[in-house]
Parts: structure tokens; C-alpha cells; sequence
């Protein structure tokens, strides 16, 4: 039979679990944040700028079913007009990396995208399934540009300043002669 000493020892070599956690060790790296992104183009800037071009396209189709009942400088041509320019200039500034392009494009497609859900909306009140589904899908276009544009690697891509810092100002100070 062991005596109680021996029992006391082989209690005592249990190991102590803290409620801590370890800590790392020195050699590990801590990240704080996202991984850097590379330093060129993201890869969906193109894809965002299509899908611009499309919403463009859908703006100017719009525009044309409008006009084409009643042909005329009405306003709502000219909105579809100006809706079409805001999708082409967010696009070509998304596609350059140009600052806040992102808020331009998706800017341009959040409009349409309102306008085709009430037009669907509409359409569905007054019993026009046809109507109803080609409205959802056009609403491809502004969706799919809105999703690209407001993606972390376009905000990224096209924000101020990115790559470039401003100039230092420049101070006054002496030029080597002293009031001459």
C-alpha cells in the first residue's frame, strides 16, 4: 500500500491549466488588420467598369423607350441622358483608379436600380407579368455594377490619394540673400 506521501507527489505533478491563453511566441507575426493588396489594378475594376458600360446601355435604352412614343426633348429623356453620362464617367473613373470613382459608379447604378423596382412593382400591380420580368431583368445590369463598386479592392483602388502623396508645401525661408 503507498504511503500518503507518495499520493500528495503524484497529485502535485498534475499539470495547471490557466484560463489564459498563451502567449505567442516572439517569433510570430501578429496581424492587425487585411492582408495589403497588391499594388496594381484589382482584378474586378474591369468587371465593375463593364457592368457601367451596361448600365449605360440600359440608361440610354430607357431613355429610348420613353422618347419614342412621343419624340421630344422631354425631361425624362434628358435624365436618362444624364443617368447614362454618370454610369460612363464612373466607369472610366474606376477603371483609371481615379478617387471616389467607386461612389460614382455605384451613385449610377443605385438610380436605375430604384427605378426598374418601382417600374416592376408597378407592372406587377397592374397584372403585367411580362412587364414585371423584363424589368427584373434588366435590373441585372444596376445590381451587378452595384455589388462590383462597393467592394473593398475598388474603394481601395480608387481612393484619393492612393500611390500618390501630395506635395510637401513649400516654406518660406531664405534664399541665401539677406534684403538686398
Amino acid at each position: 500500500m503507498p504511503s500518503s506521501s507518495s499520493r500528495r507527489a503524484a497529485t502535485r505533478t498534475t499539470t495547471r491549466r490557466s484560463p489564459r491563453a498563451a502567449a505567442a511566441p516572439s517569433s510570430a507575426v501578429r496581424r492587425t488588420g487585411p492582408p495589403p493588396l497588391p499594388p496594381g489594378r484589382p482584378l474586378t475594376a474591369p468587371f465593375a467598369a463593364v457592368f457601367g458600360l451596361l448600365v449605360a446601355a440600359e440608361d440610354l435604352y430607357l431613355g429610348w423607350l420613353l422618347w419614342e412614343p412621343d419624340p421630344g426633348l422631354h425631361w425624362y429623356v434628358v435624365v436618362s441622358a444624364a443617368l447614362a453620362l454618370l454610369a460612363l464617367a464612373g466607369a472610366a473613373l474606376v477603371l483609371r483608379g481615379r478617387g471616389r470613382g467607386w461612389l460614382v459608379l455605384a451613385l449610377a447604378a443605385v438610380l436605375p436600380m430604384l427605378l426598374l423596382l418601382a417600374s416592376a412593382l408597378l407592372f406587377g400591380a397592374i397584372g403585367d407579368g411580362s412587364g414585371v420580368g423584363w424589368s427584373l431583368l434588366l435590373l441585372a445590369g444596376p445590381l451587378g455594377c452595384l455589388v462590383l463598386a462597393v467592394r473593398r479592392p475598388i474603394r481601395e483602388w480608387t481612393r484619393p490619394g492612393r500611390g500618390n502623396p501630395a506635395p510637401a508645401p513649400a516654406r518660406p525661408g531664405r534664399t541665401g540673400s539677406r534684403g538686398r
